[in-house]
C-alpha cells in the first residue's frame, strides 16, 4: 500500500501541489488516518500514515516558515473537526449557546489552544534542512517539542493513537506516552521518505546502502516491540494479592432539568433509580466498594456544614440518608461525587463562598471518611481562567461553574468489616427519609454499627484528570495505590465519540501504575481496565442507558513502575542529546 501511495505521489504530486486542492488534502489526510487510528475505530496502523499530510504539506512550503506556521492551523482544525466535533455539542448542552455561536467558539479552541500542528512542521522543516533528509530521528524530536511545548484542553498524543496497539502500549511503563509519540513519527517519516522508484532501478551496492539506512527505524520499531512483549509477558502471568468486589452504578441523571418536571419530581425519580440499581447489583454480587460517578447526583451536597448551608443551600439530606441508608444495608463502603463548598481566605461570607467538585467514602457504617477535591479543573467548563482576578468574568457567562480546585493529590483510605453483627429490624428504604431526618435515621440504625479497620487505598481521579498523565504521576508519592478509581460525567458530550476517547486515554494510566482501574460514568461508557491497559472482558456500559456493572478487581503488589518513579526521564535525555547533536550535525554537515 505505501509503494503505491509513494508511487502516486511521484506521477502527480508535482502538479496537485500546485492546486487549491493540495493543501486541504493534506489537511484532510492528516484528520482522517489520525482519526481512524483514535477510538472508537482504533485502527492504529493508520497512526503511521496520518502524518504523511504533514510531510507533504512542508514539501510544498520549504523554507516558507511563516506560511508553513500559519496555515499549520487549518490541521489543528481538521484534527478537531474529525476527532473533537463533540466540543460543539458541549457548547450547546452545557453552555446553553446555539449552534451559530457554538461554531465560532469552537473555531477559536482549534486555532487557539491546538499549536502542536503547527509548531511540528514549522519546526520540522526549519531543521531538516539542518540536519539531513534522512535523519529519522528528527521527526520524534520535532514532535516531543511540539507535544510537551504547547498548551492543550484536552491533550492527545500521536502515542495514544498507536498505544492501541496492546504490545507496543507496555513500552509506556518506560518510555511514557510520549515515546510511543517518538516511535510514530519516526515510522511514519521513514515510510515517506524511503526512495520507492530509484530503489527498483539502483544497483546492488546502491541497495544495500538504502538498507542499512533504513534499517535504523526498523531496529527502533524491534526494539520497542521486544520490549512492549517482554512487558506483557511479566505483567500477564502476575498474580494478584487479592481480589476486591466493586459495583459501579450508571445512573444516567438529567444534565439540567428541561423536561418540565420539578426539581423535586425529577430528583425523587432519580434516588428511586439509585437505590434500586444498587440492590439490583448486590444481588449478583456482595460488593467490597459501591461506586456512583461524578454528577450522579448533580447540583446537591451530602456534606452539611455552614458552607453548604448558610447562604445557598446545596445540602439535602434525603442525599445524604440514601448513602447512609445503603451502607448500613449491604455493610459495605460507598464512594460517590457531590458539590462541596467552602470559603476563600476562611472569610464565612457570601462573597468568599466557592464550591468544589467532591469525592467521598463513607465506611460500613455510613460514617464520612476521606474525600478528594477534584485538583485538574476544566477550564471554562468549571471555572474561567482569571476569573479569581476578574469576578465580573462571571457574570457574563453565568453558565460556568465557579469551582475552586483542591490542593492536595491523596489516596482514599477503604475500609472492611472487623466483626459482624445481625440487624433485628427491617432495613430502611429511600421513602422512609420523606418522614425520618437524618438524626432519626442514625438513631435507627445504631444497632448495625460493626468496628471497621482499614481495609486498603485507592487513586481518585475526577472525570478530565485522568486523561493527564503528569497530573496523575503526582499521586504518587512513595506509596502505591490497590487501584484506581475514575468517575465521570461524559453525558455533556451526547452520543458522540467522546466517551470511547475518553476511555482510550484514560486506561494509559493502568499501565503507568501497573494497576486496574475502575472507571465509573454517570451515563457510559464504564468500565474495568486492567494492569495492562486492556478493557475487562471487552466490556463497557451503553451509552445514554441505565445500568449496574459489578465484578471482581484485582489487587496487585508491585513497587513503583520506572515511569511513576523518573518521569519522562528517557524522553528528555533523548531531547537533551538531540539538542547538542545539532549543532555538532550542522558544523560538520
Amino acid at each position: 500500500m505505501i509503494h503505491y501511495l509513494k508511487g502516486i505521489s511521484l506521477k502527480t504530486l508535482k502538479k496537485f501541489k500546485q492546486s487549491k486542492y493540495f493543501n486541504t488534502f493534506c489537511y484532510v489526510w492528516t484528520a482522517f488516518f489520525g482519526t481512524l487510528a483514535f477510538a472508537p475505530y482504533s485502527l492504529s496502523l493508520f497512526a503511521v500514515l496520518s502524518p504523511f499530510g504533514l510531510f507533504w504539506f512542508e514539501e510544498k512550503y520549504s523554507k516558507q516558515y511563516k506560511i508553513i506556521f500559519k496555515k499549520g492551523f487549518y490541521f489543528s482544525f481538521f484534527f478537531c473537526l474529525f476527532s473533537y466535533y463533540w466540543i460543539m455539542y458541549m457548547l450547546n448542552e452545557f453552555g446553553g449557546f446555539p449552534y451559530i455561536i457554538a461554531f465560532p467558539l469552537f473555531l477559536l479552541y482549534c486555532f487557539i489552544v491546538n499549536w502542536k500542528f503547527p509548531v511540528f512542521i514549522a519546526l520540522f522543516g526549519f531543521l531538516k534542512r539542518k540536519v539531513g533528509k534522512r535523519n529519522f530521528l528528527l521527526p520524534a524530536f520535532c514532535i516531543l517539542v511540539a507535544e510537551f511545548g504547547t498548551y492543550q484542553i484536552f491533550p492527545w498524543y500521536y502515542g495514544n493513537l498507536l498505544a492501541s496497539n496492546i504490545i507496543l502500549a507496555q513500552s509506556i511503563e518506560y518510555f511514557s506516552v510520549y515515546g510511543l509519540s517518538a516511535l510514530t513519527l519516526i515510522l511514519s517519516y521513514a515510510l515517506f521518505s524511503f526512495p520507492y522508484k530509484n530503489f527498483s532501478k539502483q544497483d546492488y551496492t546502491y541497495k544495500k546502502k538504502v538498507l542499512w539506512v533504513y534499517s535504523i527505524p526498523v531496529y527502533i520499531l524491534i526494539s520497542f516491540f521486544s520490549l512492549g512483549y517482554f512487558l506483557f509477558l511479566k505483567w500477564d502471568s502476575i498474580t494478584p494479592i487479592k481480589t476486591k468486589q466493586v459495583l459501579m452504578i450508571q445512573p444516567d441523571a438529567p444534565l439540567e432539568f428541561r423536561d418540565g418536571r420539578s426539581v423535586r419530581e425529577a430528583m425523587e425519580d432519580l434516588m428511586f433509580r439509585i437505590e434500586r440499581l444498587v440492590l439490583d447489583g448486590s444481588e449478583k454480587i456482595k460488593p467490597d466498594l459501591i461506586v456512583l460517578p461524578e454528577s450522579a447526583v448533580p447540583f446537591f451536597s451530602a456534606h452539611n456544614t455552614d458552607a453548604t448551608t448558610l447562604f445557598e443551600n446545596v445540602y439535602w439530606y434525603r442525599y445524604e440518608a440514601l448513602i447512609f441508608q445503603l451502607t448500613n444495608r449491604l455493610k459495605t463502603n460507598f464512594y460517590f461525587n457531590e458539590i462541596d463548598a467552602s470559603y476563600k481566605s476562611n472569610i464565612g461570607d457570601k462573597k468568599n463562598l466557592r464550591y468544589h467538585n467532591n469525592s467521598v467514602i463513607f465506611d460500613p457504617n455510613g460514617d464520612r471518611k476521606e474525600n478528594y477535591y477534584k485538583s485538574y479543573l476544566l477550564a471554562f467548563g468549571e471555572y474561567i481562567p482569571l476569573g479569581e482576578i476578574f469576578p465580573v468574568l462571571y457574570s457574563i457567562v453565568p453558565q460556568i461553574g465557579r469551582f475552586i480546585p483542591g490542593e492536595e493529590q491523596n489516596f482514599i483510605t477503604y475500609y472492611k468489616n472487623k466483626n459482624e453483627v445481625k440487624f433485628g429490624k427491617a432495613h430502611l428504604k429511600w421513602a422512609d427519609s420523606s418522614y425520618m431526618n437524618m438524626a432519626q435515621t442514625k438513631e435507627y440504625y445504631k444497632e448495625n454499627k460493626t468496628e471497621v479497620i482499614p481495609d486498603g487505598k485507592f487513586l481518585p481521579l475526577t472525570c478530565y484528570e485522568v486523561i493527564i498523565p503528569e497530573f496523575v504521576r503526582k499521586f504518587y508519592k512513595n506509596d502505591m495505590p490497590e487501584f484506581i478509581v475514575n468517575t465521570t460525567n461524559d453525558k455533556w458530550y451526547g452520543p458522540t465519540v467522546e466517551t470511547a476517547e475518553h476511555l482510550d486515554l484514560a486506561r494509559i494510566r493502568s499501565i503507568e501504575y501497573r494497576r486496574w482501574m475502575v472507571r465509573s460514568t454517570m451515563s457510559g461508557s464504564s468500565a474495568f481496565v486492567d494492569h495492562l491497559g486492556r478493557i475487562v472482558d471487552d466490556k463497557k456500559t451503553e451509552y445514554l442507558t441505565v445500568a449496574h456493572y459489578g465484578r471482581e478487581v484485582s489487587v496487585i503488589d508491585s513497587g513503583p513502575t520506572f515511569y511513576l518513579k523518573y518521569g519522562n526521564l528517557l524522553i528528555w535525555i533523548f531531547l537533551i542529546l538531540f539538542l547538542i547533536y545539532i549543532p555538532i550535525k550542522i558544523k560538520f554537515l
